[in-house]
């Protein structure tokens, strides 16, 4: 019993330690992250509930393998999706693009308005273009995984300006994927307006990077 304690509440830390990541996320994040600690605390109690009568260690391996897949999130951080990011680091090197796991095992490229988009538009910058082809080519060498285009304005305009110029930014960019031969099926888009921002939008500098596009990558768990 006191070891099936022990193991839920390492289960239950395994769960605070995911939400405690979560405070410099975006919205996006927080709620994909706040998912994947539910599900840890949830995989905990599951692990504790199989050991049954097992005691000792069993109890303890149970409940730390239960709250590992509840970590998971339903997204699978492989092999392929490993040498994804590192091609990506690798191609976005020196280019202001951030290249990041999520906490629920997804890849994330965060495409800042210098090299994507200027303010009022959601034409592709040149700067962009070869980020885009190195992506495309990551992409069609990994089928399985799906991609999900979100795109951000900053606080200039209005509500009714922005929200259909963020989706544009998305549209545009899951476009260029296609043109260079990423299945169109694989690709969701989204758009958050000026909802979501990263940064002060009183400052020049704040909007810029407000000004954005963000790329999520997912491999589902099999």
């Amino acid at each position: 019993m006191r070891t099936q304690a022990f193991a839920l509440f390492s289960a239950i830390a395994i769960g605070a330690g995911t939400l405690s990541g979560c405070a410099n996320m975006s919205e996006t994040e927080r709620t994909t992250g706040t998912g994947a600690a539910i599900g840890a605390v949830a995989g905990g109690l599951l692990g504790v509930a199989t050991a049954g009568g097992n005691k000792g260690k069993s109890a303890a391996t149970g409940a730390a393998i239960g709250a590992a897949l509840g970590a998971g999130g339903g997204y699978l951080w492989s092999r392929h999706m490993q040498e994804q990011k590192a091609a990506m680091e690798q191609a976005t090197q020196g280019t202001g693009v951030n290249v990041t796991q999520t906490a629920d095992n997804q890849l994330k490229l965060e495409i800042p308005s210098d090299i994507s988009f200027d303010s009022g538009r959601y034409d592709i910058k040149p700067n962009l273009r070869p980020i885009l082809d190195r992506f495309a080519t990551t992409l069609n060498q990994n089928p399985v995984t799906t991609v999900r285009i979100v795109g951000h304005t900053d606080s200039t305009g209005s509500d009714a300006v922005n929200n259909p110029l963020s989706i544009n930014r998305a549209a545009a960019t899951r476009d260029y994927l296609v043109s260079r031969g990423v299945s169109a099926s694989r690709i969701g888009i989204d758009g958050r307006g000026s909802r979501e921002p990263i940064a002060d939008n009183s400052t020049l500098s704040g909007r810029a990077m407000n000004r954005r596009v963000e790329i999520f990558v997912a491999e589902a768990a099999r």
